[in-house]
């Protein structure tokens, strides 16, 4: 369930940026290890019933989708996965139909705008991976406090950032500490440059916001 798209005349920018993915040996793969493995925690720890993800910037879907594969309360879990790439949400779409996860949609959309959630809120597990490390300080920060907008009561959210110079991963932890989550886990393999951060929503979740800008690519 990798999603892969093979015409190479699909493949835009992002699109080959997955291609890592398909090394076991690569950066990219061995944090997709980690998110895998800490959305099956989530999705095993939540509450009876159904659960609610979205995942932001959502590319093929590849961690969410091998979390799930043969996951015991991969039924419960319904969804929407936002991606703006073409060519990764149909890749995503491709691998979703194949899947049997039949509660999980592909939206394509301008996932910095909260808009692209209506109808999907509130999550109960909410995945910023592959966001930090391509968006200002400032826009991270400001999704970091804006993050419970898109989350249910005792939601977890997970994220991921580089440890290149610069490293940003204590202030995110710490805005995510300010914004009334409490970490559940930090990852961060010291032979890897690369960050999993795991976090739970302790406080009121803030109310949903149509037509908020969380943050901008670079």
């Amino acid at each position: 369930m990798n999603g892969r798209v093979t015409d190479p005349e699909q493949g835009t920018r992002w699109w080959r940026w997955h291609l890592d993915y398909d090394d076991p040996a690569s950066a990219l793969s061995r944090r997709l290890d980690v998110v895998q493995r800490r959305i099956r925690d989530a999705v095993e720890d939540a509450p009876m019933g159904t659960i609610r993800l979205i995942s932001v910037c959502a590319g093929q879907g590849r961690d969410v989708l091998g979390a799930l594969d043969q996951h015991s309360r991969a039924a419960d879990v319904v969804g929407r996965l936002v991606e703006l790439d073409d060519a990764n949400a149909r890749a995503a779409v491709s691998a979703l139909s194949t899947s049997g996860l039949t509660g999980i949609e592909v939206v394509r959309a301008d996932a910095s705008v909260t808009d692209a959630y209506g109808g999907a809120v509130p999550a109960n597990v909410l995945l910023l991976c592959g966001v930090f490390g391509n968006v200002s300080d400032a826009d991270i920060e400001r999704t970091v406090r804006n993050a419970s907008r898109l989350c249910a009561s005792g939601a977890v959210v997970i994220w991921t950032r580089h440890r290149r110079p610069p490293d940003l991963t204590d202030a995110i932890r710490d805005w995510f500490e300010q914004s009334q989550f409490v970490e559940v886990a930090f990852d961060s393999p010291q032979d890897q440059s690369f960050a999993v951060g795991t976090h739970r929503l302790v406080g009121d979740p803030l109310p949903f916001a149509h037509g908020l800008r969380l943050f901008e690519f670079a």
